[in-house]
């Protein structure tokens, strides 16, 4: 079974949790990857089981982009932040890079998401 991979920068972060209870029996039905601290705000949220990697600055991103190249990933969710500066931003370009190569839906705002959702579900 394919991976779904949830990712948010700090100021997402939130806003990605809010999201995945807003959606849990979706979320459910998949294994779930994460970066370290996104995800580990997620699973106190929510419950569900997920993979922890590295949080993204320190590696997370590129565990991430390693399941893309290997076509694990079925889709990602990585809620960003575009008003704010981020260290590890040339990470995140290479992590979208690799989406566009493999087509790997992703959705960066929950209104890409409630439309990836919904595009999941009827697959």
């Amino acid at each position: 079974m394919k991976k779904i991979a949830l990712v948010a920068h700090d100021r997402k972060k939130d806003e990605l949790i809010d999201f995945v209870k807003k959606h849990r029996e979706f979320f459910s039905k998949y294994t779930l990857v994460s970066t370290g601290t996104t995800g580990g705000r997620i699973i106190q949220a929510t419950d569900l089981e997920i993979i922890r990697f590295q949080s993204g600055p320190i590696g997370g991103d590129q565990q991430v982009g390693a399941l893309i190249a290997t076509d694990e990933i079925e889709a990602i969710f990585f809620f960003r932040d575009p008003l704010t500066s981020q260290p590890h931003e040339p990470d995140v370009q290479a992590l979208i890079r690799l989406c566009d190569v493999h087509k790997i839906p992703v959705a960066t705002n929950t209104a890409t998401a409630d439309l990836l959702i919904k595009g999941m579900k009827i697959k």
